[in-house]
């Protein structure tokens, strides 16, 4: 019989909907019954895509032995981390200050009114990989709870107002943050920084676009030729190695290997969109095909498989597939990605197969000499290994394989629609259709807005929704829903300057600082005040895979404060930018998009306001440039009436609040 996650729509709770374990959603169903019976509760946080989530449940939740023991002494929840990521954030602060490190799958272990008082990531059945085994911690801490009751609440609530004084942040001491503070984060990054192989620290390598962000920034206002440097040779790197996926276009989670060889297979919709903007800003400064080439093949990945029929894009494809359609259950990692030599030859013929095994690195006996687990011998994994003449070639056999992909047992497609990522996706969407000149990706962004404003958006009390997925919309968005889609909405205005865009920010905006902002201490917190099933209200300002809700609401209030002449949203940023500056001094590359941030408020503002008709020549010659301050809008959105001259198509550049001379001409156009 199916247990209660039956009944909810998230992928990942329904894979574990017919486990022996009796889990239960997180809600006060839950903890009610905890405190009813008197029993711990057992959390556990992943997501769809998540190898060692899947690992775990077969591991142990699909167990009738491990499941007797959790039913028996234990009130088992479930929650999925992309869905709930303010219940992930708080118990995940717990296990990385307790254990020194997190990770998924998150186990918790809670007292009734939601303590935690211990806590971990993957344990194995038994005792291995220098880990205990599961069952015997659930044990150990069901006889703690029976016998040492009074030790465990109490180490329960000194955990949780440890967890309180370290999430204080008060506003800094040290006044506002100057441009030291990012010379001090770039010579940071600089000293981190992988000069042969691209990417801060050692293996495993993540991109962390953030930094890509921050350095693209520091090169423009810095002229710090380095800082430009550290990012192309990055991104020349990861789109050589495994991690891309050289057939199908977009990028894997993270590289295991200092190569970028050998990717952990997931693909996520953060990722995509981050590291499009990547791309493009890159071609944009460097004018170097290379970088556009692979901006438009993330675009082409998520049009063609992350996008769902009405609008908005899907969260991620999971890392583990069938290597054989008639044993669906039998899954490895990569096996949809990954080929042996014959499998190459069969198709392409031996002519056009053997320039493509030299360009991507095939070998007979398969190219991954690090195989731990087995997963690809005498298979290879698809990596820019050298060069070649016969690009046709390559371009044939591309497409053969790439057809012949489609015809594999595909990876689980988690097809939940997130505002969040949906706004990281909507930027990247827009940025690509002003650089491109590409209509086709300004439709992909605007239908993405018209799908959230109708199916993610309340209207009756101006709420913004996190989830949608087969036809439900739930769950309260939380700060990064509502800071990311701000900016979304703001790079899509500034593509096709509809006003709609701009005014829904602004609302979006107004909402956001009534939700979450601290009015005393500054910042924006993750989650609304009255929210009741949460034992801490956090504010998130680490920029890591995904930038944090209170760097991008910084950067989406500083370009509306200029858009729109707002004191409010201007004093509300630097308000956040104060609050934060301390830590940016301290310990700025955690937090490399707040850097972005304070680069921003610290840049002379600029405004560039189109007048008249429409000039696709004039748009042009404004795109082509890195302008990474600027607020380009239309005159009659503007705060102060600007006239066209002549009724020609005219542009005005501010900077400093001052207006040079109005042009009409591109080439006049007075940019540095």
């Amino acid at each position: 019989m199916p247990n209660r996650l039956a009944q909810e729509k998230s992928p990942y709770l329904l894979q574990h909907a017919n486990n022996p374990v009796d889990w239960y959603p997180w809600g006060d169903e839950a903890f009610d019954k905890a405190a009813r019976e008197d029993k711990p509760v057992f959390l556990s946080v992943g997501y769809s895509t998540c190898h060692w989530c899947h690992v775990m449940e077969h591991e142990s939740f699909e167990s009738e032995h491990v499941a007797r023991i959790l039913n028996q002494h234990f009130v088992p929840i479930k929650v999925d981390r992309e869905e709930r990521p303010d219940v992930d954030r708080v118990y995940m602060m717990f296990v990385q200050a307790s254990t020194g490190s997190g990770g998924w799958p998150m186990s918790v272990w809670l007292t009734p009114d939601r303590k935690p008082f211990f806590g971990g990531t993957y344990f194995p059945p038994d005792n291995r990989y220098g880990r205990p085994g599961f069952s015997m911690i659930l044990e150990s801490l069901a006889r703690a709870w029976r016998d040492e009751r009074p030790r465990v609440e109490a180490s329960g609530s000194q955990v949780l107002e440890q967890l309180r004084q370290y999430n204080a942040v008060a506003a800094s001491t040290v006044g506002p943050a100057t441009r030291g503070v990012l010379q001090s984060a770039y010579y940071a990054f600089r000293r981190a920084f992988d000069s042969k192989l691209g990417g801060f620290g050692n293996a495993p390598k993540f991109p962390r676009p953030s930094v890509f962000n921050f350095l693209l920034r520091y090169y423009e206002d810095a002229k710090e030729p380095e800082a430009l440097e550290m990012v192309l040779l990055t991104l020349r790197e990861m789109a050589k190695g495994g991690m891309h996926d050289q057939l199908g276009g977009g990028f894997h989670r993270y590289s295991v290997d200092e190569h970028w060889f050998v990717p952990h297979f997931e693909k996520m919709l953060y990722d995509q969109a981050q590291l499009a903007v990547s791309y493009l800003e890159a071609f944009q400064i460097t004018r170097e095909p290379l970088y556009g080439d692979v901006a438009r093949d993330i675009f082409d990945y998520v049009l063609r498989d992350l996008a769902h029929p009405s609008g908005g894009f899907y969260s991620a494809e999971d890392a583990d597939s069938a290597m054989d359609p008639s044993h669906p259950r039998e899954k490895s990692e990569g096996a949809f990605y990954i080929w042996s030599k014959a499998e190459i030859f069969q198709p392409l013929g031996a002519a056009d197969a053997a320039i493509f095994c030299e360009r991507f690195g095939v070998k007979e006996q398969g190219n991954v000499d690090e195989d731990p687990h087995g997963e690809f011998t005498g298979r290879n994994i698809l990596y820019q290994a050298r060069d070649v003449a016969d690009t046709g070639a390559i371009d044939r056999g591309s497409e053969i394989l790439l057809r012949l992909r489609a015809q594999r047992p595909r990876p689980h497609l988690d097809d939940k629609v997130l505002t969040s990522w949906n706004g990281l996706m909507i930027s990247a969407f827009a940025k690509g259709a002003q650089i491109f000149n590409e209509p086709r990706y300004a439709d992909a962004a605007t239908r993405a807005v018209d799908f959230i404003r109708e199916n993610l958006w309340r209207e009756s009390d101006a709420v913004l929704l996190r989830r949608f997925r087969e036809g439900e919309s739930a769950i309260e968005g939380f700060l990064d829903d509502y800071a990311f889609l701000i900016v979304g909405l703001l790079d899509l205005y500034q593509t096709t300057f509809d006003q709609r865009h701009l005014s829904w920010a602004e609302r979006l905006a107004t909402r956001a600082i009534e939700l979450f902002e601290d009015p005393a201490g500054g910042g924006f917190f993750s989650t609304v005040a009255d929210q009741r099933d949460m034992v801490l209200r956090l504010k998130d300002d680490y920029d890591g895979a995904e930038p944090s809700g209170n760097s991008v609401m910084v950067l989406g209030l500083l370009r509306l404060a200029r858009a729109t002449g707002s004191e409010a949203f201007r004093k509300s940023a630097e308000k956040t930018l104060l609050t934060s500056a301390s830590k940016l001094q301290e310990a700025g590359t955690g937090l490399p998009q707040m850097l972005v941030a304070q680069a921003m408020a610290l840049a002379p503002p600029q405004e560039i306001v189109l007048a008249g008709p429409s000039s696709p020549e004039m748009l042009e010659a404004i795109r082509r440039r890195f302008l990474p301050n600027a607020v380009v809008m239309r005159a009659e959105h503007a705060p102060q009436p600007m006239p066209a001259l002549n009724g020609l198509a005219t542009a005005y550049v501010c900077e400093n609040y001052v207006c040079q001379l109005p042009v009409t001409d591109p080439v006049l156009l007075p940019l540095q």
